[in-house]
């Protein structure tokens, strides 16, 4: 699994996995935290893909179980494979969401090396949903290219065609960004790769951007089709400024406490987590 745009190159070097096996200090720290009985996220794929370790580990079998022990916590295994096999028998009493990151089959098949297919990913999400586990979905990140938009919305129905609005607990749009360093490492790594070569500026961030008024257009229109299949589903932006939620979903985080408010009912609602939590966030 290699994604030609993948962030993780510019901190990595050689990027490599590493898996950690002191498992119980992880184990000690999940249950301090779950002792402060205040909503909590917790996710396995910031650094690499959640269930990539699955084939040859237990890590996900000790974890679901863990988490359904309580109440006031989430784990959200995200992930571009389709190995599910080991979440089959686990009892997660909803406290585990499985996600997918979801792209074009072009951007998949061009730069995406060694992931599952759309389509692999989507019977894979109706396995997870058909076992109980409540789902998400990133469009993350997302690549403007002639044609894109269609694509996308093809992606929005399939997705639909698989999965019901219900059972989502809540779908990130973002778009591709880049730190201006990562250019010459994907030229290096990926020299068929052209994603580097379209118009970009640099944002507020340091990091190199599609023009807002191309990124808003995109987010509009999946906003759009999104809501057309389910208007219930929270649906939020990644590192976009207030100008760019308003102009593309009609609202900004701060109209519904924040994002972190918004992700966090969004659990509670879906995941059957105590809401005596909400209250004590913020102040443990």
């Amino acid at each position: 699994m290699d994604c030609s745009y993948c962030i993780m190159q510019s901190y990595f070097h050689p990027p490599v996995l590493q898996y950690f096996v002191n498992h119980a200090d992880l184990f000690s720290e999940l249950d301090r935290l779950f002792t402060r009985r205040s909503v909590y996220r917790i996710g396995t794929g910031e650094y690499t893909d959640s269930l990539i370790w699955d084939i040859w580990t237990d890590l996900s079998q000790e974890l679901i179980p863990r988490f359904a022990e309580q109440d006031f916590a989430i784990l959200e295994l995200k992930s571009k494979t389709s190995a599910i096999d080991k979440l089959r028998a686990l009892r997660h009493r909803r406290k585990t969401i499985a996600s997918w990151s979801l792209n074009t089959t072009d951007v998949i098949g061009r730069e995406e090396s060694s992931t599952a297919t759309l389509s692999a990913r989507l019977r894979a999400a109706n396995r997870c949903e058909s076992w109980g586990y409540p789902l998400a979905f990133h469009f993350d990140p997302m690549l403007i290219y002639n044609g894109c938009e269609e694509d996308y919305r093809e992606i929005v129905r399939q997705l639909f065609s698989h999965v019901a609005a219900e059972d989502i607990v809540w779908i990130s749009l973002g778009t591709f960004r880049f730190m201006p360093s990562l250019k010459s490492i994907i030229q290096t790594r990926f020299p068929e790769s052209k994603i580097v070569y379209g118009e970009f500026v640099p944002g507020l961030d340091g990091k190199m951007r599609y023009f807002k008024p191309l990124r808003i257009r995109l987010y509009r229109k999946m906003a759009t089709w999104l809501r057309e299949c389910a208007p219930d589903v929270v649906v939020y932006l990644c590192m976009e400024d207030d100008e760019v939620w308003y102009k593309s979903l009609g609202f900004v985080p701060a109209d519904h406490g924040g994002l972190q408010r918004m992700l966090d009912v969004a659990a509670v609602d879906h995941c059957g987590l105590d809401p005596s939590g909400l209250e004590r966030q913020g102040r443990n």
